[in-house]
């Protein structure tokens, strides 16, 4: 899953897509790069003033809209709010992402009327508030408790069980070390029976945790994104997509749930030549081969 913030105030690019044809662009970009779905989102998480929905909606829908025109790729709409909700699903978003875990259960319904996807994530505050100081006896157990209720909720709202993603929400209302016992606890969460989201992405938990900016976070990312699908997550919430699609598709290759690209190494039988005792007289001289490095 790509990020794609249409907003000023981005906590990683500080507004570098905000613009229509920047968000496009790097939506576009990503799906070349291997994103197979794009979360769209036109408020930040963290604290500050609310925004009214007919801004939140003008900032999404016409990426959604214009994303769609090009591409099949799985769309979602980061919003909490019901009509920004129903104007992305109308544009094109089989997926609404609400990381206020149904804060208004209206959103729930305008989900469970369009038949889309719903991803429950766990935080404790209310929308764009501060929660200063976040306690857990066991994070793992409560976040793992609080979707399930989510779900519950979800259920009653007419949300059809098959259309549930979980998240349990890195950093979100969570210091470091309760994001770190997340990280490693992740079975807990998958283990209630849905698609698990782990949204890991340079986030603070990292930085705090290797002393880095968020700039120099990617490597960090990738190893707690890699911690988490050995424990069951699904769908990988980056910002980084050609590290991540490679270091997955690495992965998923040793997991067995896909093959290489192709098989030559140590293959006598792919790499024996048509005429073997042509090698003999051949005068060409073996080319050394060239390392490519991205800077």
């Amino acid at each position: 899953m790509a990020i794609i913030n249409r907003t000023p105030d981005s906590f990683y690019d500080g507004g570098a897509t905000f613009s229509l044809k920047a968000a496009v662009d790097a939506a576009i970009s990503a799906i070349d790069a291997g994103a197979d779905w794009i979360d769209i989102g036109g408020v930040p998480f963290s604290p500050g003033p609310a925004l009214s929905w007919q801004e939140e909606a003008q900032r999404v829908v016409p990426v959604i809209k214009a994303v769609r025109a090009q591409s099949d790729v799985i769309i979602s709409a980061d919003t909490f709010l019901p009509e920004v909700a129903a104007a992305a699903i109308e544009a094109g978003a089989d997926v609404i992402n609400d990381t206020t875990g149904i804060s208004d259960p209206r959103l729930g319904r305008v989900v469970a009327d369009a038949g889309v996807h719903l991803v429950l994530t766990h935080s404790l505050a209310s929308p764009r508030t501060i929660y200063p100081r976040p306690h857990y006896d066991d994070v793992v157990a409560e976040v793992r408790d609080y979707l399930r209720s989510k779900v519950e909720l979800a259920l009653s709202l007419g949300i059809k069980d098959e259309k549930l993603i979980v998240d349990p929400g890195h950093d979100l209302n969570k210091n470091t070390l309760h994001t770190l016992a997340m990280t490693a606890g992740f079975e807990s969460f998958a283990s209630l029976g849905y698609p698990t989201l782990a949204a890991v992405s340079n986030k603070d938990f990292i930085g705090e945790t290797l002393d880095i900016p968020k700039s120099e976070r990617t490597a960090g990312s990738l190893a707690a994104a890699a911690m988490c699908i050995m424990n069951g997550a699904r769908i990988i919430r980056m910002h980084n997509i050609t590290e991540s699609a490679h270091a997955i598709g690495m992965l998923e290759a040793a997991m067995g749930w896909r093959k290489p690209a192709y098989l030559k190494h140590n293959m006598g039988d792919v790499n024996a030549p048509a005429h073997p005792e042509r090698l003999i007289a051949s005068p060409e001289p073996v080319p050394t081969p060239v390392m490519n490095v991205e800077s």
